[in-house]
């Protein structure tokens, strides 16, 4: 799962020299002529025993506050489960992210590898290559968009908060694939103090960390509303609430490209 490392690492002087913001302000003209700018999903598979990550960490951070003129990012960091066993366990690792990251490569059928970015479910690359990801994220942009909507209602008790979903007519959907609805939360400000494995001594500082995946529903290709309904996000009293995102997005379970996305803070 590691053979990329050697190589993942002489890439970080490039990131340096080429930083996303240089490819950035080419990205000017929206996907389309709405008001709403077009929101792109961008996933970062990292871990805190990843010598190599930090520069992807930091790369994510710089893309959530939005540098892209007329482009959402909605950024996810997710953290993998096999480097657990070099020294320092993660503690927002999980298997379920590791599978997530296995389910795209399969579709390229190349290594894995950490850091590695993925845009909208379908570019994968580097993780801290800022200018691939300029380009990726400008290309996403401008492709067909499926409007998504969250709307946050009232607390459902102390830890549990009711959100309303809706996803209008599918764009750019595949025949014969199936449109799934998946929820996501993702915690922002959270960081390790790294005493064992390859960043030992090291201080970690993470944005929208992944804690809970769970499909929602599914699509109607064919009509004029592809979905609507309720959820309701439980929340772990070790979560901050004012550091909490709420995703929805539409993906195809096939090709897992994304569709259309939108995302909320948690109220209170």
């Amino acid at each position: 799962m590691k053979s990329s490392f050697t190589a993942v690492k002489l890439f970080l002087a490039i990131f340096v020299a080429c930083p996303f913001f240089a490819l950035a302000v080419k990205a000017q003209t929206p996907a389309s002529n709405s008001e709403r700018k077009p929101v792109v999903v961008v996933e970062l598979f990292t871990s805190e025993g990843c010598s190599s990550c930090p520069p992807a960490d930091a790369l994510l951070q710089k893309l959530e506050t939005q540098p892209v003129p007329d482009v959402e990012i909605v950024a996810i960091e997710e953290h993998v489960d096999y480097w657990n066993h070099d020294g320092w366990v993660d503690p927002f690792s999980s298997p379920e992210w590791t599978q997530r990251q296995a389910t795209y490569t399969a579709l390229t059928k190349k290594d894995v590898y950490t850091p590695e970015l993925v845009v909208d479910g379908q570019s994968q690359f580097l993780g801290s290559d800022g200018r691939q990801a300029g380009i990726e994220i400008e290309k996403a942009a401008h492709s067909p968009k499926t409007d998504v909507a969250i709307t946050s209602g009232k607390p459902e008790g102390k830890n549990s908060q009711h959100f309303s979903v809706s996803v209008g007519k599918l764009a750019g959907n595949k025949d014969g694939d199936v449109a799934e609805i998946w929820l996501a939360v993702t915690e922002d400000g959270l960081h390790s103090a790294v005493s064992q494995g390859e960043n030992k001594g090291r201080e970690m500082h993470h944005v929208a960390t992944l804690r809970t995946l769970r499909k929602i529903g599914v699509a109607d290709a064919n009509g004029a509303s592809a979905f609507t309904g309720d959820a309701v996000v439980k929340l772990n009293s070790h979560w901050a609430p004012e550091n909490l995102h709420v995703t929805v997005f539409v993906q195809e379970k096939k090709s897992r490209e994304i569709l259309g996305a939108a995302s909320t803070k948690i109220k209170g």
